[in-house]
């Protein structure tokens, strides 16, 4: 009997062998991705209150860094038009803004801008709320701000595109947009979205489509139906720090595109997901374009009137979600027509989902 012993205590530890190499096998079980997010916004701040004006408010994180972040807007009754998405951006104290030389503008940033601009009606409905997506990860512990602008458009219903490319072995984690000036009732932003720096995607011009995968550039697009030599349209980009293995980081795109709002001083809302195995929501972006964004260079609704209200994290059925939220998966855009109606016009949401694979 005790010469059987030693056998035993070998084959033990032989399974035990086996078993650990099995679990070093098996794809999944040999790390967890370690990417968390908690939401944070402060609620609604009025206004504007004056036509052509706009209002500046910040959600902000207490711990961890953005990877990203929205702006949710109430329109009031009556003049549900005038009220619009001026900025949803990155701040380094809350109130200041990355506006002047281009490049990496800001590291380890905490703060969030959520801008909303008024057109010539006003009502004391209107609000904006911002939220901040406050990402935390094993691997990524510092992020960098990329900002790029460009001045434009200067003629009224065209396109002004500029893109915010991340510095090279860096993640894509999110990104913003800006129009200045801000008074002039007419001028906005209207996408935001993750894109690639290469001819296939027309250098930033054609946004990431559904299902691609580690996405390097961030582009916005101003918009304006009337003409203004002094417009300018900035991009933001929010990037993994510098230094950081990121070759095993992998951040996948979820987008959607549907029809309308094509009747004049209507609203429509569109809603993409993070699924099971995509990674966590870190980030998205929102778009009303003419279609067709992921395939050919962008291209702007059919009325220079129309806007965005939104861009925010959600639940699946577009509501907004909560303070401290640390599960939300989805990601809304929030477009509005003009007064006048726009045919063919589209809505687009992007979804950024990150796994850090650590």
């Amino acid at each position: 009997m005790t010469a059987g012993l030693p056998r035993r205590r070998f084959a033990a530890g032989r399974a035990l062998l086996l078993g650990a190499v099995l679990a070093l096998a098996v794809p999944g079980s040999a790390y967890a991705n370690t990417v968390g997010v908690t939401v944070k916004t402060p609620g609604a701040t009025s206004g504007p209150s004056a036509s052509s004006s706009e209002i500046s408010t910040h959600a902000d994180c207490s711990s961890g860094l953005i990877s990203g972040g929205g702006i949710n807007q109430a329109l009031g009754t009556g003049a549900v038009n005038g009220n619009h998405v001026n900025g949803t951006s990155p701040s380094s104290n809350g109130s200041a803004e990355y506006l002047g030389s281009t490049g990496v503008v800001g590291t380890d940033v905490t703060h969030w801008l959520g801008i909303g601009g008024s057109g010539g009606q006003v009502n004391s409905g209107f609000s904006s709320t911002p939220y901040a997506m406050c990402f935390t990860s094993n691997l990524i512990n510092h992020t960098q701000v990329v900002m790029n602008k460009v001045s434009a458009p200067t003629t009224g219903s065209t396109v002004g595109l500029v893109t915010a490319t991340c510095p090279a072995n860096t993640r894509l984690l999110g990104g913003g947009a800006r129009t200045t000036p801000g008074n002039t009732g007419s001028f906005k932003p209207i996408a935001s979205f993750p894109t690639f720096n290469n001819s296939a995607h027309g250098y930033g011009a054609k946004a990431a489509a559904d299902g691609e995968t580690n996405p390097d550039s961030w582009s916005a697009v101003g918009w304006d139906n009337n003409n203004n030599a002094a417009n300018q349209t900035f991009a933001y980009a929010i990037c993994s720090g510098n230094g950081i293995n990121v070759s095993g980081v992998t951040v996948k795109v979820r987008f959607s595109e549907v029809s309308g709002p094509t009747a004049g001083s209507t609203g429509l809302k569109a809603t993409v997901t993070c699924g099971g195995g995509d990674g966590k929501l870190v980030s998205g972006g929102a778009a009303m374009s003419g279609g067709n964004v992921t395939t050919t260079n962008f291209t702007g609704p059919a009325s220079g009137g129309d806007h965005l209200n939104g861009s925010y994290p959600s639940d699946s059925s577009a509501n907004p979600v909560s303070d401290g939220a640390t599960t939300a998966a989805s990601w809304t855009a929030f477009t509005h027509t003009g007064g006048a109606s726009s045919p063919n016009s589209k809505t687009d949401v992007w979804a950024l989902c990150a796994d850090d694979g650590v």
